[in-house]
């Protein structure tokens, strides 16, 4: 195990680091955001995925744990809860930079899975080493490495709906360090016909088949990185942004022919990594993000709504190692947050952050007890986030791991002062806060993994929104929720040609609220089982896949009058590797097989049965001979 200093990767290493000075004495090529060492993580490879997967959000849903509340179809708005969170309270980062404003939920469907190297999922009140924005857990998207070896590469998706998803890169070797570029591109018409009990009260009601338009999204966008080693230094600088339009269709109880939404997004960020001669690294990200969004059409009046959003920080960590058992980490942060909308509230507000950690080794670190707390100020908001964590090794590849602590979160620009379209703002929020434990166990194989984690999580103050007649919504602190949880996990490769995969996550919550209507009653949006399974299989030129996610009902209200159905999704796939010099890959894939009608949030139709195929090109230009003799003199 290695202490909490390994900086932007959230996932724990994969090989066992021998715990001494030098293991500190070389900077890790990574962002500086600290880890938490006892959380409960889940990490899925990108690289592999992106015949399959088109966005973040597809990478995602198969964690435990995890629900994305999709608008339907490609391109569309995706967002995340992370054990019963609000998505809101979710926090999403780009190698270690936030990719929303606070208070404000990310849209996944912005990532596409090609500008990304892999996927970690963090789950479990994290606030005491991530900010008042993961009181659910920490979603870190790894985009692709620059690693010295240069290559071109390119894909194109076409399929169902007229949709047409493309990218293309390389990565170069350049003023003396490592780049890489990526352009990428994504177009889809979203028109698709659906079946709808218009009158659910009366049971066998035939469905009426209806056309879901004003769906259609159109998106481009690139990333760059360069990084360089410059003495016992190692600099990363990151460009990444996109440009989208996309049709709001609506709820098909309320449909939308005309809203539509136009956003420029961009972040940008340069850090550092430094082992210092006295021991110890000490890491630096300087960052900054833009989003400018302009809503028009039904549900936002006669003209438009343009609201420009505005973040930068800067962030400094130092990790050492003292005597051999005390990993010790310190972090402070700064920044500040604006925006500019139509109402000319203009809200704006610094921040500020310390956090102070220590990992320390028992027993030949056969027991490793972390403790961390943080504070974070945010415009007139002070929130206080300690957490207490241990991880236990045992023989034969078992272990267990434990964590305890309160996660906070202040209320964000969003929900404080902006009007957006039928939601109103609340300027008297107070801070939301959740007291949280967890207890796990795993047992590792050379051919098997599994693992299982139960959590519980009670609310106090939690933000959410209510209906505001007539057909408005308004935030408001709620007095308690509880939320309590089992996530189980497994994989196994019995052979090299095969490998299996499943997970299962019952999720069970309560409003506490003391009002009659709402007490005892299921928070809305969180269905109470999900199971994913996946089984994979083949040769290195021919490979054969085919998944399940099931979910159950869920609630869309809190009286659970209203819900949306159960639904399983089969999806199967087929990857081709007939060229390896140059790389060429052809994927077919088949979503909902079954044709399964369903809907996701209030009212949103999810795709019925798709089709796509994925080309893909790799070529790596092998050294000139002659070049290859002279290095060798």
């Amino acid at each position: 195990m290695v202490l909490g200093v390994d900086a932007g990767v959230i996932a724990l290493p994969t090989v066992d680091v021998p715990l001494t000075e030098e293991a500190n004495a070389e900077p890790l090529p990574t962002s500086p955001t600290v880890r938490d060492p006892s959380a409960t993580l889940t990490t899925r490879d990108a690289t592999t995925a992106r015949a399959e997967a088109k966005d973040a959000s597809e990478l995602v849903t198969t964690t435990p744990g995890a629900v994305v509340q999709d608008s339907g179809g490609a391109g569309q708005r995706k967002t995340l809860s992370l054990r019963g969170a609000a998505p809101n309270a979710v926090l999403v980062l780009l190698d270690g930079v936030p990719l929303a404003g606070p208070g404000a939920a990310m849209d996944l469907s912005r990532i596409p899975t090609s500008a990304l190297e892999r996927l970690e999922v963090l789950r479990g009140g994290a606030s005491a080493r991530y900010g008042p924005g993961a009181m659910g857990g920490v979603v870190n998207l790894v985009t692709r490495t620059p690693d010295g070896r240069a290559r071109v590469f390119a894909d194109v998706t076409q399929g169902s709906f007229v949709t047409t998803q493309l990218s293309a890169g390389g990565v170069m070797q350049l003023f003396g360090g490592d780049g890489l570029v990526l352009l990428h591109g994504l177009r889809s018409e979203g028109t698709f016909d659906f079946r709808y009990d218009d009158q659910p009260a009366f049971p066998g009601n035939a469905l009426t088949t209806l056309t879901r338009t004003n769906n259609q999204a159109l998106q481009g966008g690139g990333l760059a990185r360069f990084r360089k080693r410059i003495g016992a230094t190692q600099v990363d600088f990151l460009g990444e942004g996109t440009v989208e339009g996309r049709g709001l269709a609506g709820p098909v109880q309320n449909p939308s022919a005309s809203a539509s939404q136009q956003t420029g997004r961009g972040t940008f960020s340069a850090r550092t990594q430094t082992a210092l001669e006295s021991g110890g690294t000490l890491s630096t990200l300087g960052w900054a993000r833009l989003e400018d969004t302009t809503l028009s059409g039904t549900f936002f009046g006669a003209g438009t709504y343009r609201q420009f959003e505005a973040s930068a920080g800067v962030e400094a960590v130092y990790a050492r190692l003292f005597g051999g058992r005390h990993g010790v980490t310190a972090l402070l942060s700064g920044g500040g947050d604006w925006l500019r909308e139509p109402t000319n509230t203009n809200p704006a507000w610094g921040r500020f952050a310390a956090m102070a950690a220590d990992e320390v080794l028992f027993f030949d670190g056969a027991l490793a007890v972390n403790g961390s707390a943080r504070v974070d100020v945010a415009g007139r908001f002070v929130v206080v986030s300690p957490k207490l964590g241990a991880v236990v090794e045992l023989p034969k590849g078992f272990s267990v791991r434990a964590n305890a602590g309160q996660a906070s979160r202040p209320p964000g620009f969003t929900e404080l002062y902006v009007v957006q379209g039928t939601l109103l703002p609340n300027a008297e929020l107070r801070p939301e806060r959740a007291l949280t434990a967890d207890l796990g166990a795993a047992w590792t194989h050379r051919r098997a993994k599994l693992s299982a984690t139960g959590f519980v999580s009670l609310y106090e103050d939690l933000i959410s929104y209510e209906y505001y007649p007539p057909n408005l919504a308004r935030p408001y602190n709620f007095q308690a929720a509880r939320v309590a949880g089992l996530e189980v996990e497994g994989t196994v490769t019995p052979w090299k040609w095969l490998e299996a995969s499943a997970s299962y996550t019952f999720l069970d919550t309560q409003n506490l609220k003391d009002d009659p209507r709402y007490y005892l009653k299921s928070l809305p949006f969180r269905p109470r089982h999900r199971v994913h399974g996946r089984v994979s299989g083949g040769v290195d030129w021919l490979r054969a896949r085919a998944e399940v996610l099931f979910q159950s009902e869920q609630f869309t209200n809190r009286t659970e009058t209203l819900v949306l159905p159960a639904r399983a999704l089969v999806n199967v796939g087929l990857t081709v590797t007939p060229w390896k010099d140059p790389q060429v890959t052809v994927s077919a894939e088949l979503k909902n097989v079954l044709d399964v009608q369903a809907q996701d949030l209030d009212g949103y139709p999810l795709p019925p049965r798709a089709f796509f195929v994925t080309v893909g090109f790799a070529w790596e230009p092998k050294p000139a001979v002659r070049d290859s003799v002279v290095a060798t003199r």
